[in-house]
């Protein structure tokens, strides 16, 4: 059984940071995009960040860009997110995502494997 297990949310206030982390289990993600996305109380579902296999190649959403990092260890099976400078129009629960390709990719349906999610709360 595949999964993906999200740790690393929180409360914390704005301009701090968080480390959120993404464990999969149940099959090798090394040939995969990895992806997070983030959905806040009444809205969709969004695309955050994502890295192609080999961790070469980077994609942002505009408002998190030059605040958030994504890195991932194939050895480990892992993704993370590195979030810093939090605004509260961070809070969300935030997903990880592993996709069906190699490329990285902000399209949700590209993705077939999901997380639970991990809830993320920046206060002002």
């Amino acid at each position: 059984q595949v999964q993906l297990v999200e740790s690393g949310g929180g409360l914390v206030q704005a301009g701090g940071s968080l480390r959120l982390a993404c464990a999969a289990s149940g099959r090798t993600f090394s040939n995969s995009a990895m992806g997070w996305f983030r959905q806040g109380a009444g809205k969709e579902r969004e695309f955050v960040a994502a890295i192609n296999w080999n961790g070469d190649m980077k994609l942002y959403e505009d408002s998190v860009k030059g605040r958030f990092t994504i890195s991932r260890d194939n050895a480990k099976n892992t993704v993370a997110l590195q979030m810093n400078s939090l605004k509260p129009e961070d809070t969300a629960v935030y997903y990880c995502a592993g996709g069906r390709y190699s490329t990285a990719s902000g399209n949700q349906r590209v993705y077939n494997y999901w997380g639970q999610g991990t809830q993320v709360t920046v206060s002002s």
